[in-house]
C-alpha cells in the first residue's frame, strides 16, 4: 500500500512486520484508525496490525516485542524505533460491565474479527497490495461521511458503553452525521454510560474539545443526554452545553484546549 498521510519511516516498518508474518505463512493486514486516517486525508500518528497468528507465534517470530494483552491477543512489535501493536483475529462475548468483554476467542477469519469493531469506518482493513477488506461499507461512510455502527447499534453499545461517547466524538472531530439507527440506538442505551470509569469519560471529552469542531461535538452531547447519566454528576444541563457550543461557535480561530473550556465555562 503506498502510505501518503503516514510517515514513510513508520509505514516501511509496520510494512517490514505484515511481510514477517506472511513469510511464516500467516495473514497480516494494516487495520481501523490508520486505513480510516488515510482514506480521509488526515494525518496517520499510529499503526495497528491485525494477523491470523496467535500471540504466542507472534512472540517467537520478533526479537523485540512486548507482551502488553495477551489474554485480548495483543502484543507490541518493536520495529526500526517504531512500536506496532499487532492483534490476532479475535471474537468477544459477555460484557458484564458494559466496556470489556468476559470471552475472547481466537478465529482465523478476518471478517469475523471486523465484524466486532464499533463502527464502520473502524472496521476497514489493508494488505500491503492496497486492496481493502471492507465488509460493512466503511469506506462509503467515510465518503458519505457518516457514523455508523457495525450491524446492530443498540447492541454494540451495549457491550461497550463508552463507545456511545466515542460515537459523538468522532462526529465532532470528523464533522460526521450520525447514521439515524445508531442514534436511535444511542438515545435507547444512553442509561448504560453509568458504568463507565470518568476518567474514561473525560479523556473523550478532552478529544472532542481539542478538535477543529468542538461545538458540533457539545451540541450533540446536549441532543444525547449522555453526560448526565454518567457514574458522577455533570454541573452542565443540556441548555448549559449549547449555550457553550454557541459560544464557542462565535468565537473566530479557536484557542488552545484550556482557554476553550474556559470559554465554555464563562457564565
Amino acid at each position: 500500500m503506498e502510505w501518503k498521510m503516514a510517515p514513510s519511516g513508520m509505514a516501511e516498518a509496520a510494512g517490514k512486520v505484515i511481510a514477517t508474518l506472511h513469510a511464516a505463512g500467516r495473514e497480516a493486514y494494516f487495520v481501523g484508525g490508520c486505513i480510516r486516517d488515510e482514506l480521509l486525508g488526515r494525518p496517520v500518528h499510529d499503526m495497528d496490525l491485525t494477523t491470523s497468528a496467535l500471540p504466542e507465534e507472534v512472540m517467537a517470530m520478533f526479537t523485540r516485542c512486548v507482551p502488553t494483552g495477551l489474554a485480548h491477543g495483543t502484543v507490541t512489535v518493536l520495529q526500526d524505533g517504531y512500536s506496532f501493536e499487532v492483534t490476532t483475529y479475535r471474537t468477544e462475548s459477555g460484557y458484564a460491565d458494559h466496556r470489556r468483554p468476559e470471552h475472547v476467542f481466537f478465529v482465523s477469519d478476518v471478517q469475523e474479527d471486523l465484524r466486532r469493531r464499533d463502527f464502520t469506518i473502524n472496521a476497514i482493513c489493508c494488505g500491503l497490495d492496497g486492496q481493502l477488506v471492507d465488509p460493512f461499507g466503511g469506506a462509503a461512510d467515510l465518503k458519505h461521511r457518516l457514523i455508523r455502527c457495525v450491524g446492530t447499534a443498540e447492541e454494540r453499545f451495549d457491550e461497550d458503553a463508552l463507545r456511545m461517547l466515542r460515537c459523538v466524538r468522532f462526529a465532532s472531530v470528523l464533522d460526521f452525521a450520525i447514521a439515524k439507527n445508531t442514534w436511535r440506538g444511542l438515545l435507547r442505551q444512553r442509561d448504560k454510560l453509568a458504568h463507565i470509569a470518568v476518567e474514561r469519560l473525560r479523556a473523550e471529552l478532552e478529544r472532542m474539545i481539542e478538535g477543529p469542531h468542538p461545538a458540533r461535538g457539545l451540541g450533540l452531547l446536549a441532543r444525547s443526554g449522555l453526560l448526565p447519566r454518567g457514574k458522577a454528576p455533570f454541573p452542565w444541563t443540556g441548555s448549559d452545553m449549547a449555550a457553550a457550543a454557541a459560544m464557542l461557535a462565535g468565537i473566530g480561530e479557536l484557542p488552545g484546549a484550556l482557554l476553550r473550556w474556559a470559554s465554555c465555562s464563562m457564565p
